[in-house]
């Protein structure tokens, strides 16, 4: 308006106007004053806001309906106090859509331009320290790795004493194991990134490895309770803090070395934090295996659970977990790179969306997703057995029951990989990088196929009491003669797409769902559906890769 005036005025006079008389016609003018009316501020922010929450309404919305429709339709039954699970699980997704805004926006360029600065400023030692203090302390702000101690809650002192050791008292051991391990993990995939060393051969030394410790620990009263929890400790570490992070130091490193042209140059690096957990825990496992440290630790969990938490502990958990991480990347970029960062505001408001996504989504767990798995998982069993509280008789014969319950199991895994963004992402990548040989929707139902097969049997393995050691054995190796057999390309993708599926809302609700079961059939612990989980798609990749490979050569074959 001010400046249609100032062109009127111009074409009235018809003369050459000076600066000064450009000045003072401008301060003349009026100003208007425009008001941001509440119409405005929706057209403003609901495309912003709802793109962001409808991904998280389609990761959580399905796996919620899914528990609730199959109590109602095959058990009968509804969620007590539904009305607080529906606002945890709100919560839930308002948390995560404010902390993946906040990673995005505030953690996600320090990363980005340490990755980019570091290998060309700091030394080869320089940057492995970092990656893996890096590691480590992105493992502290996953938003599921308080799922953890929320399952400890149901496990019986009597039958896993070091279990509820783990869980309770040393807690914070455990969750330092599973950081130490990432930031090994890290430490090792940088490596693999400068030397350009094959996941192939990797894999081949660490997976026995880690099924050594298993079958020694097996073998031994009380720490083969802990196997089921040391494995399930790999699916959560790789989350939507851990991989981001790290591949962007990763691909920047990769990048310096002449490999950034790779288009694989970012895999791999998910597997190595999935694995690397397992023997941290297991290794903490066996050294508090004492009754020295048993004995100390069986009075102090019979009192409060520190899980059980007020909202300012949320608050203090938050600052705990993001602060740290905040604090390693300024310091490295300001002090060590000597690179002063730009837009602060942006980096503020996405630190600031991050810890307070974090506190909500914390609010939100229990109460919400973790509590709706607890409830399904204590209703199911009455399809196959008496109810566990009225004694009412099974709904179903034993038979009929049982198999409905692992075709819901199926079912949740099923339906929680195709709505996973993370995988949807992935198999648009190898199809573009496979010149549409790997199918992006073949990937998402191989990959979904193989995680409904491992929950459905880690219910089996809870419902029948299964020997979680033999099944991961079996599994792993068959997953081992499959890479020995397979393409580069295919051994990384496979295996990396085991701790793509694993989410911070999957997490939760698998674990809660193994919990309640455990409780509801007497088991002494539920832990193991997301470690078979993660075996699943390995073995279903890999299988699907070398059918793939063997179709190409036939076809191949056939045109000459």
């Amino acid at each position: 308006m001010r400046y249609g005036q100032f062109l009127g005025a111009i074409g009235r006079h018809h003369r050459q106007i000076s600066y000064n008389d450009i000045v003072a016609l401008e301060r003349s003018m009026p100003v208007t004053r425009h008001r941001l009316r509440l119409i405005d501020l929706h057209r403003l922010l609901t495309p912003y806001v709802g793109v962001r929450f409808a991904e998280q309404l389609k990761a959580v919305v399905p796996l919620a309906l899914m528990l609730i429709g199959f109590q109602a339709l095959a058990l009968r039954t509804s969620p007590h106090e539904a009305q607080t699970i529906a606002l945890g699980i709100c919560a839930v997704m308002l948390g995560l859509m404010f902390f993946m805004e906040g990673v995005k926006l505030g953690l996600m360029p320090f990363a980005e331009n340490i990755g980019f600065l570091m290998p060309s400023r700091s030394g080869p030692l320089t940057i492995l320290a970092f990656g893996g203090l890096l590691g480590a302390a992105a493992t502290f702000a996953e938003p599921a790795i308080g799922a953890l101690q929320a399952a400890g809650a149901s496990v019986s002192i009597e039958r896993a004493a070091l279990l509820k050791s783990l869980l309770g008292p040393h807690a914070r051991w455990l969750v330092l194991a599973v950081a130490c391990g990432v930031g090994a993990a890290v430490m090792l995939g940088l490596l693999r990134f400068m030397f350009g060393w094959r996941l192939k051969v990797l894999v081949m030394w660490i997976v026995p490895l880690c099924l050594g410790l298993t079958i020694y620990a097996a073998g031994q009263p009380g720490l083969d309770r802990v196997i089921g929890l040391a494995w399930d400790c790999g699916g959560i570490t790789t989350g939507p803090v851990t991989v981001p992070l790290v591949l962007a130091v990763g691909i920047g490193v990769a990048a310096s070395s002449g490999r950034g042209d790779n288009p694989l140059s970012g895999f791999g690096i998910v597997t190595l934090a999935s694995l690397f957990p397992v023997i941290a825990v297991l290794s903490v496992a066996i050294f508090f295996n004492t009754p020295e440290m048993l004995a100390i630790s069986e009075p102090a969990v019979q009192e409060k659970a520190w899980y059980q938490q007020t909202p300012v502990a949320e608050i203090i958990g938050a600052l705990r977990a993001i602060l740290p991480l905040v604090l390693l990347l300024f310091v490295v970029q300001r002090f060590l790179l000597r690179h002063r960062a730009k837009r602060f505001n942006i980096l503020y408001y996405g630190i600031f969306m991050s810890l307070l996504g974090m506190m909500v989504f914390n609010l939100g767990l229990t109460t919400g997703l973790v509590e709706l798995g607890n409830q399904a998982g204590n209703n199911v069993p009455w399809a196959f057995s008496p109810h566990r509280e009225t004694a009412a008789p099974p709904l179903y014969p034993r038979g009929l029951g049982i198999t409905m319950t692992l075709i819901f199991a199926f079912c949740i895994g099923y339906g929680a990989t195709v709505a996973e963004p993370a995988l949807n992402a992935m198999g648009l990548t190898v199809e573009n990088l496979s010149d549409g040989a790997f199918k992006k929707r073949l990937l998402v139902r191989a990959v979904a196929i193989g995680v409904g097969v491992g929950a459905a049997l880690g219910v089996a393995k809870i419902l029948f009491d299964l020997p979680l050691a033999r099944i991961l054995v079996v599994a792993y190796s068959l997953a081992l003669v499959l890479t020995v057999f397979s393409r580069e390309e295919l051994v990384n993708l496979a295996w990396d797409s085991a701790g793509v599926t694993t989410g911070p809302v999957t997490v939760p609700l698998l674990l809660a769902l193994g919990v309640g079961l455990a409780d509801a059939v007497g088991a002494a612990e539920g832990f193991g559906i997301l470690a078979l989980c993660s075996a699943g798609p390995i073995i279903s990749v890999l299988a699907f890769g070398l059918w793939i490979d063997r179709q190409t050569r036939i076809n191949d074959r056939r045109r000459h």
